[in-house]
């Protein structure tokens, strides 16, 4: 999982063409140092589900 992907899903879910996506634990650090390195970071909810993934999400309100 490269950093372009990441962007690619990120703004596919910023955008609503993805309501939601899972990262598998095993990708979750890939994924979130990029995820952290947006501006509108603080827009994404993740989930934590069972066994370390994580379903993220995007919110029209950032979190505080």
């Amino acid at each position: 999982m490269n950093e372009q992907f990441v962007n690619e899903i990120l703004n596919k879910l910023m955008c609503g063409e993805l309501s939601e996506y899972l990262v598998k634990n095993e990708q979750f650090l890939e994924f979130r140092t990029t995820l952290i390195k947006r501006e509108d970071f603080k827009q994404f909810r993740g989930i934590a589900l069972h066994g370390g993934d994580v379903l993220y999400r995007y919110m029209e309100v950032a979190r505080s």
